[in-house]
């Protein structure tokens, strides 16, 4: 069956929320399929930023093994930032005859026509945290759009008055990754007519170590004096940045945004070395697509108590669940990532950070 009949027989998307299996089909459906031995290929893009194995993977598996009666299986390969890679691991789960494909996509465009070739062997596509192209039948993700205006409004609150007296530097996404365009777009749209953009990157693979070396061009450039924030599209790259400014001499850095609430991450917020991070909730949006992958296995429609869907470059109105997003600062970590037990209060605190840990009432 391939993606437009699929396609019209799960019109229903999801909804904004998470909701149980059980109320999103029925075994009378026609072609419904009941059995539990399901296998599902799991394709993650890379394993540089914490979030896709010690949290995305692990909740994906956990909930596939409790919607399958524990005799689901899930095949799982890191593309480790290669998107030629992932167009061969992509292939190889094709011949391997998975029944459906959750997919993160180094290369949205890229990976289009291994996902066409899924189509073609009726397999359905759950395009994960990134809006891959070709016939997808499903996208989970987080509000990027929105990410990008946390980010702005945030770094603005941060500047205050010093918000026209020097220059910002935007540190964005990898041009291949469709969700790095929406965080720009967001911030821009924040940022726009009230701060002067000093320079602006778009980091290639997302990666530190390229973040800091265009800090470094923008600080030579620039001067570090004249630098009053740094829009960060994610923590990796945040400490990437941080160390640039550090290297430079600034012993009073200007605030730094990010993104994934990773645990560097909240800990150089507790330090006062970056001023916030966007939290997303990772278990819901993993919980999201393994859901979606099964209905889609067992050929079951999509249906919620509310929709919405997204447009691709190339596919119209793809059924979407998009997860809500957190500003994360000093003020609130104990009631967002603490609260929610990502970390713990002993794992944040590490003995260097005992000090501003009690002084934010986190000891």
């Amino acid at each position: 069956m391939n993606a437009l009949l699929r396609r019209a027989a799960v019109a229903a998307a999801t909804a904004a929320m998470v909701v149980p299996l059980s109320g999103c089909g029925t075994t009378e459906e026609p072609g419904v399929r009941l059995s539990d031995d399901i296998v599902v290929g799991l394709l993650l893009p890379e394993n540089q930023a914490a979030r896709y194995e010690q949290f995305d993977k692990p909740v994906i598996e956990e909930r596939i093994a409790r919607l399958t009666n524990s005799k689901g299986k899930v095949l799982y390969a890191n593309a480790k930032h290669d998107a030629d890679l992932q167009t061969q691991q992509l292939e190889s789960m094709i011949e391997e005859q998975v029944d459906v494909l959750i997919v993160d996509a180094v290369d949205a465009k890229a990976i289009a026509g291994a996902i066409e070739k899924a189509d073609e062997a009726g397999i359905p596509v759950v395009a994960f945290d990134r809006l891959a192209e070709g016939p997808i039948d499903g996208y989970v993700s987080f509000d990027n759009e929105q990410v990008g205006h946390i980010q702005g409004k945030a770094l603005l609150k941060a500047l205050g008055d010093s918000a026209g007296s020097g220059k910002v530097v935007m540190m964005n996404g990898a041009l291949t990754d469709p969700n790095a365009a929406m965080f720009k777009k967001g911030a821009h749209t924040e940022l726009d007519g009230k701060v002067e953009v000093g320079l602006e990157y778009d980091t290639k693979d997302w990666k530190p170590e390229n973040a800091k070396a265009n800090m470094d061009a923008a600080i030579a450039t620039l001067g570090k004096d004249a630098i009053v924030g740094v829009y960060s599209a994610n923590d990796g790259m945040a400490g990437g940045i941080i160390s640039a400014l550090k290297a430079a001499g600034l012993s009073d850095l200007p605030p730094v945004t990010g993104q994934d609430a990773e645990l560097a991450a909240v800990q150089r917020i507790v330090a006062g070395d970056q001023y916030m991070t966007v939290y997303k909730q990772y278990a819901p949006e993993a919980a999201a697509a393994a859901e979606m992958a099964i209905l889609l296995a067992r050929n079951m429609s999509l249906g919620a108590a509310a929709h919405t869907d997204i447009d691709t470059p190339t596919e119209k109105s793809v059924p979407t669940v998009r997860i809500p997003v957190i500003a994360l600062t000093k003020e609130n970590i104990k009631e967002t990532v603490v609260a929610d037990g990502l970390y713990t209060v002993e794992q944040i605190c590490e003995p260097q950070f005992a000090a501003a840990c009690a002084e934010l009432g986190l000891s």
